[in-house]
């Protein structure tokens, strides 16, 4: 069995690794850290990577055997799209959203979560339309990054921070560092 541990780099540059399999994953087993999991040809395949890492659809993982490297694919799922009349509508859509430590997928227009009714029938409430539609869930990482960017070409490979392991909380008496 294959053992994909090793996120790399998604750059398409000459030498760039090509993929000889997709791994199709709903958002649910992509923050897992470890899983069994069959790729597009058959094969089946161990996933082993730090935990706190998140797969992105696109990403590329492999093994010790480099010449192997498979395409992590966001697999479609139950969701619902959530658009507004106007984008302050849509805000405090998002901020009821945020409120309920609920993930959410913020595209040009529209607000993508989980499907669940209890959301739904709230969004509705606020006036938002809500869609049920099979779509690749793609959250928003959090406030610090929602998870271990594993690059290693040098250059990060999340525009956003890492969790902190402890991360001092700035108070209004506090005096400046």
């Amino acid at each position: 069995m294959l053992t994909l541990h090793t996120k790399l780099s998604a750059s398409a540059g000459p030498g760039a690794a090509q993929p000889f399999a997709r791994l199709v994953l709903p958002y649910e087993l992509r923050e897992k850290c470890r899983l069994r999991a069959v790729l597009s040809n058959g094969e089946e395949v161990a996933v082993f990577t730090v935990r706190g890492t998140v797969l992105r659809d696109g990403d590329l993982l492999a093994g010790e055997d480099r010449g192997k490297v498979v395409q992590v694919v966001a697999a479609r799922e139950p969701t619902y799209k959530v658009t507004c009349a106007d984008a302050r509508s849509l805000l405090r859509c998002a901020f009821h959203l945020g409120n309920r430590h609920t993930q959410a997928q913020v595209g040009d227009g529209f607000l993508r979560i989980r499907a669940d009714v209890v959301l739904k029938d709230m969004l509705a409430g606020l006036g938002a339309s809500v869609v049920a539609e099979d779509a690749p869930f793609e959250p928003e990482s959090g406030a610090y990054g929602g998870g271990h960017g594993h690059s290693h070409d040098g250059h990060g490979g999340h525009p956003l921070a890492p969790i902190p392991l402890r991360q001092k909380i700035h108070r209004p008496g506090d005096s400046a560092p």
